[in-house]
């Protein structure tokens, strides 16, 4: 069966098509949330030259909010059109790095930062969140590598690796279900806000 992978809860964004692990496409490029155009070409692309796919798997982050919803609405509505699996896997699980056992930080804004560990591929536990001081010190004795998807020079520890879409179809196969809907993973509880009108919006941040 065909397992198609979306990622793009990083700077750089990567489709990837497999058929019983052996990689059939898989395409990486820019992932600028203003412009989507490369993501959809790759997807068409794919979609045209290999058929459907019986498995749609996402990264959900953490990352960037719009791409990841992005990749959840595209693999969402192929599902109905393909009648495909789909599942979602922590975009954190699958940077392109050899060890299967490392931590992964990022920048949450608003002066915080979050803390996740990886082991044997898997995430264990929810993204954590601290102030610089206190990952610096969770960080500090090297004995696990650590990794981010962007650039954090106050933590030199820290190296740049991304997430891929073909390690997604690796980890992901396990996990495969029939999942309706698909949540971002969210690195704080949504917040209401009443506009002037009396509408209640959620935000997420």
């Amino acid at each position: 069966m065909k397992t198609l992978a979306f990622e793009l809860s990083s700077g750089r964004g990567s489709i990837a098509l497999a058929e019983d692990s052996e990689e059939l496409f898989h395409r990486s490029f820019s992932n600028d949330r203003k412009d989507s155009g490369a993501f959809f070409e790759n997807v068409r692309l794919c979609l045209q030259r290999f058929g459907a796919p019986g498995e749609i798997v996402v990264g959900l982050g953490p990352g960037s909010y719009a791409g990841v919803r992005i990749a959840i609405a595209t693999a969402i509505g192929l599902r109905t059109t393909l009648a495909a699996k789909l599942a979602g896997v922590p975009s954190i699980c699958a940077l392109e790095v050899e060890s299967r056992d490392y931590c992964v930080i990022g920048d949450a804004k608003r002066q915080s930062f979050f803390f996740a560990r990886i082991s044997d591929g898997r995430l264990i536990d929810r993204p954590v969140l601290m102030s610089a001081a206190e990952l610096e010190t969770r960080i500090q004795d090297g004995t696990i590598p650590v990794y981010a998807s962007e650039l954090l020079p106050q933590f030199p520890l820290a190296k740049l690796a991304y997430p891929i879409a073909r390690k997604l179809t690796e980890i992901a196969r396990p996990e495969i279900g029939d999942t309706g809907s698909l949540e971002p993973i969210y690195l704080r509880e949504p917040h209401i806000t009443v506009p002037k009108n009396g509408r209640t919006v959620a935000a997420r941040k």
